[in-house]
């Protein structure tokens, strides 16, 4: 099977799209980082056994944010509510459900300063995790321009213009990262 060739445009387009899909997925993962204070995302990994199969509690049920720290879970099927609370109950959320019968109330509690600071590592970790993306994925893009290059497809000088494009490109996608990770840290540091 022949491997088709890119043009030098369709490469570091790729290589942009493919960094800021790194960045989507940093977002998706801090969201889940308890902050101190009621978001809806939290609760977006668990899945509540309903009729036998997991189900995403966002399918199941209304949750609304009717305090700062307060979660409010209603269900759309009252049958549900004891395996909502089970699944919450079971997940790692630390959280201790309050079942009315109607709906389940989660109360986030503050968080300590040592854990603020925990938080905020976890924070710096997945966002280093993104920039080793970032870079392998710069990697990958400039070895596609080398080896166009070496197959004197291109120039050495535009090998040069496509590397420095490449790296502004890359610049801009670790700049991206660094203020999604400076806001999730101001958040739970001031949370």
């Amino acid at each position: 099977m022949e491997e088709k060739i890119m043009t030098n445009n369709e490469i570091i387009n790729k290589a942009e799209e493919t960094m800021v899909k790194s960045a989507d997925s940093l977002k998706r993962d801090l969201a889940n980082i308890r902050a101190g204070r009621a978001n809806a995302s939290l609760l977006n990994r668990i899945n509540v056994s309903y009729y036998g199969a997991p189900t995403p509690l966002n399918q199941l049920a209304a949750i609304n944010v009717p305090e700062p720290r307060v979660l409010m879970i209603k269900p759309y099927d009252k049958g549900s509510l004891n395996d909502i609370e089970k699944a919450i109950l079971a997940s790692d959320l630390g959280l201790n459900p309050a079942n009315d019968g109607d709906i389940i109330r989660l109360v986030i509690p503050q968080l300590t300063g040592e854990r603020r600071q925990e938080l905020a590592k976890e924070v710096g970790k997945d966002a280093e995790n993104a920039k080793i993306a970032i870079r392998n994925i710069r990697r990958d893009a400039l070895d596609a321009i080398r080896k166009q290059q070496k197959n004197a497809e291109i120039s050495e000088d535009e090998m040069h213009d496509l590397e420095n494009e490449l790296q502004k490109v890359t610049d801009a996608a670790i700049k991206n990262i660094d203020e999604i990770a400076k806001n999730k840290e101001t958040e739970i540091t001031e949370g």
